[in-house]
């Protein structure tokens, strides 16, 4: 018989799923093991369906625990917005650190900022971008846009959008290959790819399968500088649509199965920070309003 939903029981599924196990889950909650186990026992049984699988290394998401993972974060940050939406305006104030790549300050954030540093006076706002990954729980920064969802910690996300991917080159390299190539000719181009440290990446792996053995004649360990290269007619490259957009590349194939999902990720602890939450809530309207750039060539 299924018991009734209590929503509260949303955070320790989350913390799990975050965590991957109990007592990560309990640490992060600052609850007893026994009381995260007995939680997420109810909210299984409320919903009526299995969140996740036990195994010896931990707990996994099942099925229907993936599919429902969306819903509770929304859920949790509805929950956020709605403690700090009293009063909010004039008790904004102070510095917010975001950490985030050089091409999403650069073409979204920074021309954003006026707006709200006009409505909160007293708001500062530092952009820290670079190669380097931050650490949340360090406090590097209050906030991070990543484009790998983290997987443990006590933290609060929220998906931004999807940046979209696709096979771009100068008009000169295409020129050379006949025109808009076909698959084989696209097997058969140069690539512009990454660099050794950097082979984890979905785009990495792409251009490998397409080279087939073959060594890339250019790498580079930042998109910045893989446009500048692709514009420099030394090979097609795997880039964001907006990033090649505005260089004026060429799209050969706009679909790659290597798109990725931003997140906006804070510390839990600061997620209900007034300032934290003020530009946390003009970073996801900046995002949607863009979300066509993102994803369309």
């Amino acid at each position: 018989m299924k018991t009734e939903f209590n929503w509260d029981d949303t955070r320790v599924f989350l913390a799990i799923a975050r965590s991957g196990t109990l007592s990560g889950a309990a640490e992060a909650m600052s609850i007893g093991v026994a009381t995260i186990s007995r939680r997420l026992d109810r909210l299984e049984q409320s919903l009526g369906v299995p969140l996740f699988s036990r195994h010896q290394s931990g707990y996994r998401l099942t099925d229907d625990g993936e599919a429902l993972l969306e819903r509770a974060e929304a859920l949790e940050y509805a929950g956020l917005a709605f403690g700090e939406t009293a009063n909010l305006q004039g008790n904004v104030a102070g510095l917010v650190r975001l950490a985030t790549s050089d091409n999403l300050a650069t073409h979204f954030i920074l021309p954003s900022l006026k707006g709200i540093l006009d409505t909160y006076p007293d708001l500062r706002v530092e952009i820290l971008s670079g190669v380097q990954s931050v650490n949340l729980h360090r406090r590097d920064a209050d906030m991070a846009i990543r484009m790998v969802k983290p997987d443990s910690g006590n933290l609060t996300l929220k998906r931004l959008g999807t940046v979209g991917f696709g096979v771009y080159g100068a008009k000169t390299y295409i020129d050379e290959l006949g025109g808009v190539p076909a698959g084989l000719a696209l097997n058969n181009a140069q690539y512009v790819g990454w660099s050794e440290s950097h082979q984890h990446l979905p785009a990495a792996r792409w251009v490998t399968k397409m080279l087939r053995g073959r060594p890339c004649r250019v790498e580079a360990n930042t998109l910045g500088a893989q446009v500048s290269a692709v514009s420099s007619g030394l090979g097609l490259g795997i880039l964001p649509h907006f990033m090649a957009r505005a260089s004026g590349l060429q799209c050969v194939q706009p679909e790659t199965g290597v798109d990725q999902t931003l997140w906006l990720v804070m510390h839990s602890d600061l997620a209900g920070s007034r300032r934290v939450r003020a530009v946390a809530d003009h970073l996801i309207a900046v995002f949607d309003q863009y979300k066509d750039q993102l994803t369309i060539p």
